[in-house]
């Protein structure tokens, strides 16, 4: 497979796990928006997905529609979900031979859904639940569509890989932003932040059965890090990361491989054997910390050896 196509694969998945997993946090943190008694802040959010500086989050950090318009629909905004789309949609287009017909069909629908008037009214006038839900549904129909649709060739090794590697960051992410919430301080107070970081990664139900209904600051760490039967742990991700790499060996150049493969094995022993002690806000935002450089280096490294970034 061309460095291009490979490239265009890798990034498509991410920009479409992206935007899943950003329809996911927005959809959370309005309906927790809703229950607040106070104004809710959403100067986390805007941190992570708004690339604007303390002085432009001010005048909207606690005005709910105005943060779900910018973050939703605004292009000046990098990382704004239309803008998340439209790249995805652009990297299929270029790889439209190595993709199936429906995928493609699904992905291009995906795109002028957004930009409907029936999605843009409810988050600037109405109701936005009908919206995000509209579009967390389209998005778990193209993920159908990938699984029973792809050839499990190379393509779709470079697919999965972006996809978990950018799941993985993003369960981070959205950790980082729910603990920054609480100031790091992991006590009984903390029970209602973390519950909507379970709901922000589709894993609250999983709790509850693993659990026995009990919520405690630690277990639910230990599920969003280390719970391998868990899609959005992190452990879960990297691992998957690491499985589907290992079927591009045969097609690889031998030192790209090893190089890789090292890193991969380096990022995913600092977590499974990292020292961090899950009842320690602190502890544990060094550990995200420590796993998003590893994910950094790992994706600079495809840059290098398989996108032919020098």
């Amino acid at each position: 497979m061309l460095s291009r196509v490979a490239e265009s694969v890798f990034w498509l998945a991410r920009y479409m796990e992206r935007t899943n997993g950003l329809l996911r946090v927005l959809r959370t943190n309005y309906l927790a928006s809703q229950d607040e008694m106070r104004e809710y802040n959403w100067k986390s959010v805007l941190q992570t997905y708004g690339y604007l500086f303390d002085e432009e989050i001010a005048p909207i950090q606690y005005n709910s529609r105005a943060v779900l318009e910018y973050v939703m629909l605004n292009r000046n905004n990098n990382a704004s979900l239309i803008n998340n789309i439209t790249r995805s949609r652009e990297n299929a287009k270029a790889v439209q031979d190595h993709i199936t017909k429906e995928m493609w069909h699904n992905l291009n629908a995906y795109y002028h859904l957004i930009r409907e008037l029936n999605i843009e009214q409810p988050i600037k006038y109405g109701d936005p639940i009908a919206a995000l839900d509209a579009l967390i549904k389209h998005g778990l129909f193209l993920y159908g569509t990938i699984d029973v649709t792809m050839p499990r060739g190379e393509a779709y090794n470079f697919l999965n890989i972006g996809r978990f590697m950018e799941r993985a960051i993003i369960t981070t992410d959205v950790t980082d932003i729910k603990l920054k919430e609480i100031e790091y301080n992991l006590q009984e107070t903390a029970t209602p932040a973390l519950r909507y970081l379970l709901y922000s990664l589709s894993g609250y139900e999983a709790y509850l059965k693993t659990s026995r209904g009990i919520v405690e600051p630690d277990t639910i760490m230990k599920q969003v890090l280390y719970d391998e039967g868990f899609v959005h742990s992190v452990l879960y991700c990297m691992e998957h990361i690491s499985r589907y790499f290992k079927r591009l060996r045969g097609q690889s150049i031998p030192e790209s491989y090893e190089h890789l493969d090292f890193l991969i094995g380096k990022g995913l022993s600092n977590l499974k054997y990292s020292s961090s002690n899950l009842k320690d806000g602190l502890s544990i935002k060094e550990l995200l910390a420590q796993t998003r450089q590893d994910l950094h280096h790992i994706s600079a490294a495809f840059n290098k050896h398989y996108f032919g970034y020098n």
